[in-house]
């Protein structure tokens, strides 16, 4: 059979920064690029019905973050938007991985969301390790980072970018001050959301990004260690982008450097998906071949467009076929 005809082992569909509200359409912060809130609900429809409709069904799908937009919860809606989007997603036969983005804090407290349906941590059904362990499935009950294996020798790592952040976090807190105290190194605006005055990768110290905590990035690197004993090929989800040349430096990730560092001591890891950056972004690492994908917003895509990913996972590769402003992509394993 020819390389080309052969099935894929599995299938999966990915999806970015839906920012659903039920209000007319608006701008970005800098009111320089337009955002279709309503219309994002029928781009949803659209990729649940192309990805109902595969020859291959896909295995899950994942949500990259910012399931619904900011907006809602100074119009009290939170709770109805997020359920108008759920049902959507409900309306597919496939489980659903959701990543959680700055949008998700604007809308609920940290607290919250571990309570909520955009928990989707696998129960704990490690054999190997003792549950609570660094490599155990899930990482500290307060950190939603957690692993999963749709198939054998494959593994998906969705992290908590905002892990260290002033989102979520009560003020009055330990980990409210330790992430002011960060983000108040590099930015000394009145408006924290507003990005230092500076050019380059500082530009990402603002209040809409976050970070990775030392125990999130211990139990990231025993669960790559315990991969690459097993030789699997591991693909890291995060609502934020880690590498520089994958999106604008305004969308990086606080501590990017810490796991691009990680990555680079394993062999297992082969892509890095994130969403955030609307505009998307793509690049694989010179060093260690790894492919960073950012994945275009759905908020910012036209109605009469689409905005979704459906990917499909060989040996050798994986193989995205987008829609609508995503363009298909080939990455091949090292």
């Amino acid at each position: 059979m020819d390389d080309q005809q052969q099935p894929p082992l599995f299938t999966f569909g990915v999806i970015a920064d839906i920012q659903y509200a039920d209000i007319d359409d608006g701008y970005n912060f800098t009111r320089s690029r337009r955002r279709y809130y309503r219309s994002s609900l029928q781009l949803l429809r659209n990729a649940q019905q192309s990805w109902s409709d595969s020859a291959v069904a896909p295995r899950f799908v994942l949500q990259l973050g910012d399931i619904i937009d900011g907006f809602n919860k100074g119009r009290g809606a939170s709770d109805r938007a997020l359920d108008t989007v759920l049902r959507e997603f409900g309306s597919g036969p496939v489980e659903v991985h959701h990543v959680w983005g700055n949008h998700e804090f604007y809308n609920f407290s940290r607290r919250a969301l571990l309570s909520s349906r955009l928990n989707t941590t696998p129960p704990d059904t490690d054999t190997e390790e003792p549950a609570g362990s660094l490599s155990a499935d899930r990482a500290a009950p307060d950190i939603y980072a957690y692993r999963f294996s749709p198939f054998p020798g494959f593994t998906f790592v969705v992290l908590d970018a905002y892990d260290v952040s002033l989102l979520g976090r009560e003020e009055s807190s330990e980990e409210y001050r330790g992430a002011r105290d960060v983000i108040r190194q590099h930015n000394n605006n009145e408006d924290l959301n507003c990005p230092p005055v500076v050019e380059g990768l500082e530009r990402r110290f603002t209040m809409f990004n976050g970070g990775f905590s030392k125990d999130q990035l211990d139990w990231l690197e025993s669960v790559l260690s315990s991969a690459d004993e097993k030789k699997e090929r591991v693909t890291i989800i995060s609502h934020l982008p880690v590498h520089p040349n994958s999106t604008d430096p305004i969308c990086l990730a606080w501590n990017f450097d810490k796991i691009l560092d990680i990555i680079k001591s394993h062999s297992s890891v082969v892509c890095f998906m994130a969403g955030h950056d609307h505009d998307g972004g793509y690049c694989q690492d010179k060093d260690t071949g790894v492919h960073h994908l950012t994945l275009e917003g759905v908020i910012e895509t036209p109605p009469d467009s689409d905005a979704f990913g459906t990917v499909s996972v060989y040996e050798d590769r994986m193989v995205l076929k987008g829609s609508g402003r995503i363009a298909d992509r080939v990455f091949l394993f090292q």
